[in-house]
């Protein structure tokens, strides 16, 4: 005894029952009842229709037993250096402590007031 399924409801039609209708591109589709026939007409979608197998499966109605929850993937970090910088250079200056920082800090001020003075002098040298 060979079964057919109702290509709108998704329902099994046992021989002798439901309906066959052939469109003009000469393709067939078999129902269930006319029910089914005529929302498949009037171009219905059958997974909008709740009682169709369709949207049961797209609306997962109906799961027996527990489905495991599906494990999602965690970010993997990369550290990458920056243009200019290697992932070296900045790991150290991350892990200076402040008394070096402002250490280096108060070095740099103190090289670009040197540059400054001397750049004073040489424009004040020129100008005489």
């Amino acid at each position: 005894m060979k079964l057919e399924i109702c290509e709108f409801s998704g329902y099994k039609i046992y021989p002798s029952r439901g309906r066959l209708y052939v469109t003009s591109d000469s393709k067939t589709h078999r129902f269930l009842s006319s029910k089914t026939e005529s929302l498949f007409k009037q171009r219905k979608n059958n997974r909008s229709l709740l009682w169709t197998v369709m949207y049961r499966k797209v609306n997962n109605k109906g799961v027996k037993g527990e489905v495991a929850k599906k494990r999602s993937r965690r970010a993997v970090k990369y550290n990458r250096a920056v243009v200019g910088a290697s992932w070296d250079t900045i790991n150290a200056r991350r892990s200076e402590t402040t008394a070096v920082r402002a250490e280096a800090v108060a070095k740099a001020k103190a090289s670009r007031k040197d540059e400054a003075a001397k750049r004073k002098a040489r424009v004040a040298q020129k100008s005489n």
